[in-house]
């Protein structure tokens, strides 16, 4: 994770399918995340930390959020060599964390650094199995964001409506973001969920999503097979 953070440059393109491969890792190991929080936390502080660095103005604003973000990497145990950031127990750093995202939220009320750290507190809530705050945080930054950022809220959103029998709200959910691509969740990435959401009750349709991403091929094709091979077998 810390050597996606450090890259300064990210073509919009390869960054959508390095989010993909976050949501297929997350499908093949959900037994082993708390509901659907475990890929959004996963996938925000690659986010967070495109933000910080493709910024091309040094801000005070993603310095300080660029600082909560080190402290989300920083590890637990040992103290690090250098003077580093670190912390001496998981409790210790969720609370560290936090104070340090309210922090950014607090001072810079409206700022899309503000709504990176709402969208990390929000992972940890989920993470939690605190859904219903979660849900909250994310519908913030869904409906006040900028766009890549309202996305990728409206698919963690989308996520927690899937795991809790929220079906239908989830489909809508979906279908908007593949209606509405981002560089942050590329249609390619949105049809992959809706194909899984409806997998279970639709097949068939899943499976022609599916298999319309798979040609010509491309970064995602492998993807989107993995995806097709989770479906139920005709």
């Amino acid at each position: 994770m810390p050597g996606n953070i450090t890259r300064k440059e990210l073509k919009q393109d390869k960054f959508a399918v390095e989010v993909a491969h976050g949501v297929d890792y997350f499908a093949g190991h959900r037994k082993n995340f708390m509901l659907y929080g475990g890929i959004a936390l996963a996938v925000v502080v690659i986010v967070a930390g495109v933000f910080y660095y493709r910024n091309q103005q040094v801000t005070v604003r993603n310095q300080e959020l660029g600082e909560a973000i080190t402290l989300a990497n920083a590890p637990v145990g040992p103290a690090p060599p250098n003077g580093a950031p670190g912390f001496a127990t998981e409790q210790a750093k969720a609370a560290g964390v936090t104070k340090a995202y309210q922090k950014v939220m607090s001072d810079y009320s409206g700022s899309q650094e503000a709504y990176v750290a709402e969208y990390m507190l929000a992972s940890q809530s989920a993470d939690a199995g605190k859904l219903d705050d979660a849900s909250k945080k994310y519908q913030d930054v869904a409906d006040h964001a900028e766009a890549g950022y309202a996305s990728l809220a409206k698919l963690a959103l989308a996520q927690i409506d899937e795991s809790t029998n929220h079906a239908a709200d989830a489909e809508k959910l979906f279908k908007d973001l593949m209606d509405h691509p981002t560089v942050l969740v590329s249609k390619a990435q949105a049809t992959i969920s809706y194909a899984r959401a409806i997998g279970a009750s639709r097949p068939d349709e899943a499976r022609k999503l599916l298999t319309g991403l798979m040609s010509p091929p491309s970064e995602i094709s492998p993807i989107a097979s993995a995806a097709l091979e989770s479906l139920p077998q005709k």
